[in-house]
Parts: structure tokens; sequence; C-alpha cells
């Protein structure tokens, strides 16, 4: 090659790659006007599809943003903490996540008119800083409740007042003892899972992971087979100093319904342990038996039959 026609083949390169360079700074302003300038808005959607590195389907192939999936593939992928932050004041009530936690993903959506992404959070998008809406108490979706009450009976993770703090008040006419339920149970929780909380081997304990999953959740019944005595909680607790360890055991990594053991009939006179036998034995228990080998003086309830 001639050194004048090598010098027409460079000068052609260099305009080609001088014309690349200039077209990818042209594609860089028009992303960056979309940004800043609301009214650039309608030349955006053709603009987006050409370039942009950010996904345009966060929310998986469902494409209905007009509601917020925790189980949509992304999204259950992402830790908690990645959108919801505790407040400084342990509120019990979760707040909504800012605007970087969803802008990460779904920038194409942030910017595209018509896309009802920004109704999930706020009321009367009309106004120039809309509303944020109230944080819901009920969801649509299931989030399990993962309790471990072997781990909350030692060391710095049992509550003060041991199974009473968390079971405080009388049900079923003082038969059954309240189970935390609803956002209200935060309250009794995050007196130790408190924001940036950590165990004593250092795991965080602070984030929603911690206690939820998406999964479905069968609240623990109050009117199970062993309520069926008239047997009240209410009598037998502090106002008898009586204490729920004496009676209850609690079975480590047992299932939710499973993990505290009930006293059965066969153990009134069971030996070694405390049982109904222990107070009433015709002696200690108001002074006398009152009838206690009498089984209808405390299987009341109409559903009582006798085990065959």
């Amino acid at each position: 090659m001639s050194r004048k026609t090598y010098i027409k083949v460079a000068a052609h390169s260099y305009r080609c790659l001088d014309s690349v360079l200039r077209c990818h700074r042209a594609w860089l302003v028009i992303c960056l006007l979309l940004l800043l300038v609301p009214g650039l808005s309608r030349i955006k959607h053709a603009t987006a599809k050409a370039f942009s590195p950010l996904p345009t389907t966060a929310q998986g192939p469902d494409l209905d943003y007009s509601t917020f999936k925790h189980t949509s593939q992304r999204h259950a992928s992402q830790a908690c903490t990645a959108c919801h932050q505790r407040t400084a004041d342990n509120s019990i009530r979760p707040v909504f996540p800012n605007h970087p936690a969803c802008i990460n993903c779904h920038l194409a959506q942030f910017v595209t008119p018509a896309v009802p992404i920004c109704a999930i959070c706020h009321s009367d998008l009309s106004n120039a800083k809309p509303p944020l809406k109230s944080f819901p108490a009920t969801f649509k979706e299931k989030f399990n409740v993962k309790f471990d009450h072997a781990q909350h009976m030692n060391g710095a993770a049992r509550p003060k007042a041991g199974c009473q703090s968390c079971h405080d008040r009388p049900l079923n006419r003082g038969v059954a003892l309240s189970i935390p339920a609803t956002l209200s149970a935060h309250s009794g929780c995050y007196s130790c899972h408190t924001p940036g909380s950590k165990a004593g081997n250092g795991r965080e304990i602070a984030s929603c992971g911690v206690c939820h999953e998406t999964r479905r959740y069968t609240r623990t019944a109050t009117n199970p087979r062993a309520f069926r005595a008239a047997f009240s909680h209410a009598e037998h607790g502090p106002k008898e100093k009586l204490q729920c360890v004496a009676f209850h055991s609690v079975i480590g990594s047992a299932a939710q319904g499973r993990q505290v053991s009930s006293p059965r009939t066969a153990e009134h006179f069971s030996a070694g342990t405390q049982n109904c036998a222990t107070c009433h034995n015709g002696k200690r228990s108001f002074g006398g038996d009152l009838a206690f080998k009498d089984c209808k003086r405390c299987h009341a309830g109409a559903t009582f039959k006798m085990p065959t």
C-alpha cells in the first residue's frame, strides 16, 4: 500500500471512529435530558428501548405495576433491608421505601407517563408533591411468622417476665392466654429487636426477614383440645404463684403449633412432674379435695368425652 493510499484509509477510519463517538455522546445527552426535563418524556419511549441498560420488567412477566408483589422473582431475591429501613423512633408500623430503592430497578417506569407505579405509595398524583398513603395494616400476600420459643428461653433473649411478656391477657373467659398478632405484636418484639440490634453472636436481628418470610401462615389456635377442660389460666397464674414452665415444656426445633407441650389427662397423677394433683391433692387446694376425683368438676364442657 502506498503512503498516499494509507493516509486516505487512516483518515477515513478516524472519521468513522469520530462519528461513532459523537453518536454515543448524543445518546448519552438525550438520556440525561429525559431524566431532567419532563417535557421531553414523549421521545423517551423510543430512546429507552434502544439505549437502556436497566430492566424494564423488574416485576417479572406480569407487567401490572399498579400493585407491589413481594413474591415476584426479582423482589423475592432482594434482602428486606434493600427496601425497608427501621425508623429511629422504633415505630411498630413499617414505612414505605425511599425512591432510590425503587429507582434502582424501575427507572424506566418512573419516567414513563401513565405507568401507575407511583400510585402504590402515593395518593393524589396530580399534586406537585403527592402525599404518601398510610402503610397498610393487612396484606393480600401471606407472611409467615417465624418464632422459636426455645431460642427465647435463655440468656438475654428471654423476656424479663418470661412467657407472660407475650401471653399476657386471658382469652375464652380466662381459659386460654393471648397470642401476639398483627402489627401491634411488634411492640413486644421491638423491646429487644430495636433498629440496628444484633444477637450475642453478632447476627443481625432488626430486619423483617428475621421473623417473616413470604409463605402461608396459620396462626396457632387459642381453642385446641387442651382448652376444652374447665381450666382457667387466669385463676392458675400469678394469683396462685404458679409458673408456666412448671406445666409446659418447650420443644426445640418443633413445628410452630408443637413448640410448647400441653398437659394431658393422663398427667393428672403422673409422678415426678407438676400436674393437677400436685395442688388438688385433698389437702393443699381450697383446703380440701372438693370432689377433685369427679372428672366433671373440671371437664364440664359439652364437647368433653372420656378417652377410650
